[in-house]
């Protein structure tokens, strides 16, 4: 009998399918109204996202259909998981109605489109910056929100339905769609290296100062954080075609 040989590309694409379970573990409890541990989950699907990449990179176990799997789990993980996550925790709301489906669905959508055009622009690709938003940062940015500002079957301060009762959610959701299509330049992280971290010293003391505005405040900074890196990117690209 012959001894069967596991490629070493069922390394990555176990973590891609971490990925992907843990982004129908979101939409589970996201439907049973446990909207705190979705967004974790959200967060966990983030993480075995990144390391399922860094994984084949160090194996150097790429493959076409890792990429595939990829973007299929992402798909569920950053795409139907917040999307369904803000619907059941605001948009199902009976004074929105069918629209509130038709905007929740946009992070669906959007996600999807911009997944399929990462994938057809992978060839050549120039992997210095992303073009739109990564559908992960526009997850993470929901789940965020959820976790900081989502308390007893409310948002609190400031917004509380005094301040947002629906245009805050709503122009986040329908920015977050807009940017991931956009082709808006975002830079891909540095890899934890010497030479990259040189290249790109911003983000290094991004990191750093994140993490002390994350201790200072209990965690509670870390929508703001997203957002500062959401908006980071759209005043470049405004400053950058003012001055061409």
């Amino acid at each position: 009998m012959k001894n069967t040989k596991i490629s070493r590309s069922a390394i990555p694409n176990l973590f891609t399918a971490m990925n992907m379970f843990c982004g129908f573990l979101s939409i589970i409890n996201a439907g049973q109204g446990e909207f705190m541990m979705a967004s974790y989950l959200i967060f966990i699907a983030a993480v075995f996202d990144a390391l399922d990449g860094m994984v084949a990179r160090l194996t150097k176990s790429s493959s076409a259909l890792g990429v595939q799997l990829d973007s299929l789990s992402d798909a569920i993980s950053f795409g139907a998981a917040p999307a369904y996550l803000i619907y059941k925790a605001y948009l199902c709301q009976p004074q929105f109605g069918t629209i509130g489906i038709v905007i929740s669905s946009l992070l669906l959508i959007a996600g999807g489109f911009r997944l399929a055009r990462f994938n057809v622009q992978l060839v050549g690709f120039d992997k210095d910056y992303f073009k739109g938003i990564p559908i992960p940062l526009s997850a993470i940015s929901v789940a965020s929100f959820i976790l900081v500002y989502y308390k007893n079957g409310s948002f609190i301060e400031p917004y509380s339905s005094l301040f947002i009762p629906s245009w805050f959610v709503i122009s986040l959701v329908i920015a977050l769609s807009l940017l991931m299509v956009s082709t808006i330049k975002y830079d891909t992280l540095p890899k934890p290296n010497i030479k990259d971290i040189k290249k790109k010293p911003f983000y290094f003391w991004f990191f750093i100062v994140s993490i002390i505005a994350l201790a200072l405040t209990e965690g509670k900074a870390i929508f703001l954080l997203f957002i500062f890196i959401i908006a980071f990117g759209i005043i470049r690209y405004v400053y950058n075609l003012f001055t061409k």
